[in-house]
């Protein structure tokens, strides 16, 4: 399950997806997030829908690797469903139940929603190296450094959450198997016990994590970090012809949608 866990990943690739600026990707991002909650009919569904798929194809992402990222959330999705089956008012599928059809559609929509949701904004991650991500967080927030917002290092530190998000997932796994050859039980037991169960988990991963800390921590003052004044970068971002078709693209695609949303579609 824990390899499962895609978020954070970045599969190198030169797509068309993967030549876009980091700021534009972040917009669209964004774009994306507010299309998929405005969206109230299955014809405005399935546009987004239509958006996704178009994406992860000219981003040549598997959809293996995609659907993988959904794995440790199936619960939820299905929690939702249930919850939304049972607690919508409307027409009863039959005399005396307590499911109805409203319900069901509520429910598939909700699913749906998280479904889209989670494999939208995994593309960012998957298509963006971490340190393209910093510097397009960083550009686009630039206009807050007026207000003495510490844009760069709020930049910088999201980045490495996200970096390190696979590296604790591995390390995770490791030290759960090593526990598991010296005779831990993981997977029996009540909840309580299964509980106990993880501080032989929990201990080693946060002494790992306090020490990758450190480590990191070192490595960059010794060479002379000292947050973003004065830091100049390798690679200077610049919007091209394909950013602003994108945008474009993206500001149709949300326009499409409220529009679909005042016709109830």
């Amino acid at each position: 399950m824990l390899r499962d866990i895609t978020l954070g990943q970045y599969f190198p690739g030169d797509t068309v997806v993967h030549r876009l600026d980091p700021r534009t990707k972040l917009l669209l991002v964004i774009i994306y997030i507010v299309a998929l909650f405005s969206a109230t009919g299955w014809p405005s569904y399935g546009l987004v829908i239509a958006v996704t798929v178009f994406s992860l194809a000219i981003s040549k992402i598997k959809p293996k690797s995609a659907f993988k990222g959904l794995k440790p959330l199936i619960f939820i999705i299905i929690l939702t469903a249930l919850l939304n089956i049972f607690y919508t008012q409307g027409t009863p599928v039959a005399e005396g139940w307590p499911i109805t059809w409203e319900g069901i559609e509520k429910a598939v929509m909700m699913s749906l929603r998280i479904i889209l949701l989670i494999m939208g904004t995994f593309m960012l991650t998957y298509t963006t190296s971490p340190i393209a991500l910093t510097d397009g967080m960083e550009l686009l927030l630039n206009p807050l450094k007026k207000i003495k917002v510490p844009v760069h290092e709020m930049s910088m530190m999201m980045s490495m959450a996200l970096r390190f998000i696979p590296t604790l997932i591995e390390e995770t796994d490791k030290i759960m198997s090593a526990q598991k050859a010296r005779g831990a039980d993981f997977e029996t037991g009540s909840l309580l016990q299964r509980a106990k169960a993880l501080l032989p988990i929990l201990v080693p991963l946060f002494v790992s994590s306090f020490r990758r800390a450190d480590e990191l921590a070192v490595a960059m003052e010794s060479r002379c970090y000292h947050g973003g004044e004065g830091r100049t970068r390798m690679k200077q971002l610049k919007l091209m012809g394909r950013d602003w078709i994108a945008l474009l693209l993206g500001a149709l695609f949300l326009a499409a949608i409220y529009v679909m949303k005042h016709f109830g579609l």
